[in-house]
């Protein structure tokens, strides 16, 4: 018996062992093509923001990635794990659903079918960055967090990009409502029925998640402003940390390429910002630009019919690596595939889904030719190569020229179906195969009104009353989103309200805090203020603080803190296009909230709304204004012990730009923390939170003499 459990007890840490050492042993980094930069030098001014420079453009592409690692090694590396498969060996469960994702959209046989493809500059700067990424973790490997990650390839960087893009358009809800077999809601746009015909809408849900969200653009023509200059407001709603969080730097190449802006973490150039000649900044639309389509299985479940035949249904065996502290386990999943695309099982059935910029990489080359464009017959020829599959942009220059272009790659849909709904997938024609061109695109372009803007509302009012887009013109089977912002209503109110511009109204305008009494805003107070609190002391004292609410959300009057928090749940139902929540539990839940922790319904908004990062001497803890649906935007927040509620989503990188009467530009901008918000030790981790909160902004030192004057710190990595 002693031998008995004594081999026992081997096997066992045999197979803790095995699992322990599979994951890395298999996962085999690929061959890094070689890249040595001709000429790279990183600059840090002030606030820690990196400049690059470089002979070429891709000697800039290797100083980003080298200056970004520096700053935020540790995200950067999630990235990449998400791009080999890998993200559930390095985070767990949620990673292993990321890593189901990119399986079930065949990321790497896109990126390896278009790799090639790619222009030979695009694939030199993605094969430079990688390269970046190389030096870094070969000149820091205590800082890799997971064996065999590096070297990583350009291909993988572009994988990235592939896999993250349609989930910026609600691809997140369409997997997670199927994987978890829930209803799905009512699509972007209008609705339609049967046939395909235009009803009224209703308020159904989408399941699309507002935390991942958001933005404000504007853009201000000469003829709105006080000295002849051309404006351009980038105000991106992000969350402050990890994946997806704003990275701000400034490029300068010997190739032409100048550029300040922002990226995301595994981006080889700024995704907005601004050049000598032009500049532009996004915000998320919200068309209906995914389909699902429901598959007629046999009895095997092995075959689907489409057009008369049953054809087989792609089937391929994959193995996930999900971490349980020390161990990886290996968890097998089955992936399908129809001619429509990614299929999924569920208890309902089997659901194949279709989704615009499926199965294609373009978007890498769109952004590097936008960074590039010097006038705006460039930089419209770079938008019609329609690589990115969505978002809106906002674009101003230095001749003048302002405009909103609701980008979308829109399906070219056949009439006759409701593409709001779930299709019948025994058919091919309701499967498109095209996608509409540029020239479809909703755009606005030099409105008589001399501003732009969009708040993440319906294109049609970008301009203002009078100068709207004719929504009849364009066909329902867009699926173009009708929906307003209170953000959107109170940006029109504001510019229509203030006659010719100057730079400081119009930071004014962009750091508004009230909401306008109209809408779902003023529909959501009044079933508040109409409950009955007979016998409830506590609400009857919470209606008489919101009656008394001055609809502003500026910390100076009574009421805010119950306001921003009773009116937080009522904005995410409409931005999700669900009913609105019980009113009464919506409010007793604020109240007993605020006795609990603040001894009275009535604290201050900065007592209770905070900005905080950061533990012990790096902690910083600052009172903010806002709310989740004002143009100043603290949109969301986690709940802390103490009650206070810590800002994690809203303003983020913020970009005021100007081209003066003769052309010049300048620009200032703000982050929430700092340059390097995953180094505490660094000074640049907080050093902007003061400022962010204050809403001021600092220079953005695009002039590289401007730059060398304020005494910056140059050196090569």
């Amino acid at each position: 018996m002693r031998k008995f459990f004594v081999g026992v007890l081997i096997l066992f840490v045999a197979i803790l062992a095995g699992l322990a050492l599979w994951e890395p042993l298999t996962a085999q980094a690929p061959t890094a093509t070689e890249f040595r930069p001709a000429d790279v030098q990183i600059a840090r001014d002030k606030y820690g923001v990196p400049h690059i420079f470089g002979k070429t453009d891709a000697d800039v592409a290797y100083g980003i990635a080298y200056a970004h690692a520096e700053d935020d090694f540790a995200t950067l590396q999630e990235v990449l794990a998400m791009t080999r498969g890998r993200a559930g060996a390095m985070l767990g469960e949620d990673g292993a659903k990321v890593d189901y994702a990119a399986a079930l959209l065949d990321v790497r046989a896109t990126t390896a079918r278009d790799w090639p493809r790619l222009p030979k500059d695009v694939r030199a700067l993605f094969t430079a960055y990688a390269a970046g990424l190389n030096h870094y973790a070969d000149k820091h490997p205590d800082e890799v967090r997971l064996s065999g990650l590096f070297p990583v390839t350009g291909e993988d960087v572009v994988a990235g990009f592939v896999l993250r893009s349609p989930f910026f358009f609600g691809l997140d809800s369409v997997l997670g409502g199927l994987t978890g077999d829930k209803p799905m809601g009512r699509e972007g746009g209008p609705s339609l029925d049967a046939k395909g015909k235009l009803v009224p809408r209703e308020l159904t849900p989408v399941g699309r998640d507002p935390e991942a969200n958001g933005s404000n653009g504007i853009a201000v023509a000469p003829s709105r402003a006080t000295d002849g200059a051309t404006r351009l407001v980038s105000n991106s709603h992000q969350p402050w940390t990890g994946g997806v969080a704003w990275y701000e730097l400034v490029v300068h190449s010997g190739e032409g390429w100048d550029f300040a802006g922002a990226n995301f973490p595994g981006s080889p150039y700024p995704f907005l910002g601004h050049n000598k000649y032009l500049g532009w900044t996004n915000t998320v639309n919200r068309p209906d630009l995914i389909d699902i389509y429901k598959l007629v299985l046999d009895e095997s479940g092995e075959k689907y019919r489409f057009d008369g035949k049953w054809l087989p249904l792609e089937e391929k065996r994959i193995w996930l690596r999900v971490r349980y502290g020390p161990l990886v386990i290996p968890v097998p999943r089955t992936i399908y595939r129809s001619e429509q695309g990614p299929v999924i099982k569920n208890d309902k059935g089997a659901f194949a889904i279709r989704y615009a910029g499926m199965d294609q990489s373009a978007m890498v080359t769109q952004y590097y030719r936008l960074n590039k464009a010097k006038n705006f017959a460039e930089w419209r020829a770079a938008m019609a190569g329609q690589g990115v599959p969505a978002t809106n942009f906002i674009y101003a220059d230095a001749k003048g020229n302002i405009g909103l272009f609701y980008n979308a790659m829109f399906p070219d849909r056949p009439a006759g179906f409701n593409w709001r709904g779930i299709l019948p997938g025994d058919t091919s024609a309701d499967v498109w195969t095209k996608t509409l061109p540029f020239d479809r695109v909703p755009a606005l372009v030099n409105p008589r009104s001399g501003y732009v803007m969009n708040a993440n509302n319906t294109p049609w009012v970008a301009a203002g009353p009078g100068d709207e887009l004719d929504a009849a013109a364009f066909s329902p089977l867009l699926g173009v989103e009708d929906d307003m912002t209170n953000r959107a209503v109170r940006l029109i109110e504001l510019f229509e309200a203030s006659g010719q511009i100057d730079e400081a109204r119009l930071k004014t305008i962009k750091y508004d805090t009230a909401y306008a009494k109209t809408g779902y805003a003023k529909a959501w107070m009044a079933k508040l203020l109409a409950l009955d609190t007979k016998g409830d002391p506590a609400l009857a004292e919470a209606q008489g603080l919101l009656r008394q609410w001055d609809w502003n959300l500026d910390g100076k009057g009574k009421g805010d803190a119950l306001a921003l928090m009773v009116l937080r749940p009522a904005n995410g139902s409409h931005y999700q296009r669900k009913p609105d929540p019980d009113p009464r539990q919506v409010l007793s839940d604020a109240v007993n909230h605020l006795q609990e922790h603040f001894a009275g319904l009535d604290p201050k908004l900065g007592t209770v709304l905070r900005l905080r990062h950061g533990e012990g001497a790096h902690r910083i803890d600052l009172p903010l204004d806002g709310g989740n649906d004002t143009v100043r935007a603290s949109t969301l927040w986690d709940v802390e012990p103490d009650g206070r509620l810590k800002v994690r989503h809203g303003d983020s990188f913020i970009m005021f730009v100007t081209w003066d009467a003769a052309g010049k530009v300048r620009s200032e901008s703000v982050q929430p923390f700092g340059a390097a918000t995953t180094r505490p030790d660094s000074p640049h981790y907080n050093d902007q939170a003061k400022l962010f909160v204050q809403h001021k902004l600092k220079p953005v030192l695009f002039d590289p003499a401007a730059l060398k004057a304020s005494g910056a710190r140059f050196y090569r990595p």
